[in-house]
Parts: structure tokens; C-alpha cells; sequence
């Protein structure tokens, strides 16, 4: 899978957004180990809180264990220069994706630029370190 390719299907995913409130498209498209490619789309609630972002739509929508490590992703906005995940989306990159994983940023003219899940967010709060918070008590 080409790079243009993922970017071009996570563009094409903001097709799937619900965003009734802000009509902030966003899309985004993860490849999996097989090669397959599941794409995300945000949506939005009444309730803000409640909204689920692109990035973690597509992790949610793929997660199972045989599809583990995923191989990249892609997310697009209508932005003047590539998107950035959020805080949340940045961390259940972090949990869910090898730290090396290709992330990359792009808009909906096809700018792109690469990153990592690392690169997003280092020294991200890990399952250890509730383990380590436990032995304290």
C-alpha cells in the first residue's frame, strides 16, 4: 500500500462523518497486517463528550487480536496543512499500535506528513504504570 493510497481513502472516509454540530469531516484509514484497509469517520453527539474522533473509529471498528500489529494510518481533515490526532486519539494510538507505526497527517488536497504513534506522544500513560502505582499502596 502506497502512502498516497492511504491518505487518498482516509479523504475519502470523511464521507462516513456524522457532524451534525461542527460539520468537522474528518477521515481516517488503517492498514492492517493482511493488507486490508479499514476506514473511521468521526461522530459527533449532542452530548459533546460523547463524540468519537476518525483515528479511533478505525482502531475500534479493526481491533481484534489476529489483526494485530496494524501497519499504519492515515487521517485527512479539510485543513490548510495535516492534521493532527487529539489528545485521546494520540493515546489509543499509543496503546494500541507499535511505537514505530507510520502516522500520517494529511488534508484533503493531499498534503501529507509522516510521523509515529511515538513521535505523537512520548512517555504516554501505560498499563504499568498502574501497576506501579498499586505497589505503592
Amino acid at each position: 500500500m502506497l502512502t498516497d493510497d492511504l491518505v487518498k481513502k482516509a479523504i475519502e472516509a470523511r464521507s462516513q462523518a456524522y457532524t451534525p454540530y461542527s460539520n468537522f469531516q474528518v477521515g481516517a484509514a488503517l492498514l492492517l497486517d493482511d493488507g486490508s484497509i479499514v476506514q473511521g469517520a468521526n461522530i459527533e453527539n449532542a452530548a459533546y463528550s460523547l463524540a468519537n474522533c476518525a483515528e479511533r473509529t478505525a482502531i475500534f471498528k479493526a481491533y481484534q487480536p489476529g489483526q494485530l500489529p496494524f501497519k499504519a494510518i492515515a487521517v485527512a481533515a479539510d485543513t490548510p496543512d495535516p492534521v493532527s490526532p487529539c489528545g485521546a486519539c494520540r493515546q489509543v494510538l499509543a496503546e494500541l499500535c507499535l511505537p514505530d507505526m507510520p502516522v500520517y497527517l494529511s488534508n484533503i488536497n493531499g498534503k501529507w506528513k509522516k510521523t509515529t504513534v511515538q513521535e505523537l506522544l512520548p512517555g504516554f500513560f501505560k498499563a504499568e504504570d498502574m501497576n506501579e502505582s498499586r505497589k505503592r499502596i
